[in-house]
């Protein structure tokens, strides 16, 4: 596998940027500096990231999720801690 994250991923299994085995491996993302916990999903080539709104759910029950624009920076937490080893 590549130690370079894909321009897109979900974490929402029904959407196509979905992939199991790249987020098993734990991916950290950066927005606008400050490092989040709680994104769904990113798109690098584009700069946005998106983020569950709350205990808001649309009329499906999915949760709603904002769009925020801005820098992003996406790396793998499992080659962060070769390097620290």
């Amino acid at each position: 596998m590549s130690d370079t994250p894909p321009d897109r991923l979900s974490l929402d299994p029904r959407s196509p940027h979905y992939d199991e085995a790249l987020i098993s491996r734990g991916v950290g993302v950066r927005f606008k500096g400050q490092e989040r916990t709680n994104v769904v999903e990113y798109c690098l080539s584009e700069g946005w990231i998106k983020v569950v709104a709350g205990k808001s759910l649309d009329r499906r029950g999915n949760p709603l999720t904002l769009t925020l624009k801005g820098p992003v920076e996406v790396w793998f937490e499992d080659v962060e801690n070769k390097t620290e080893d």
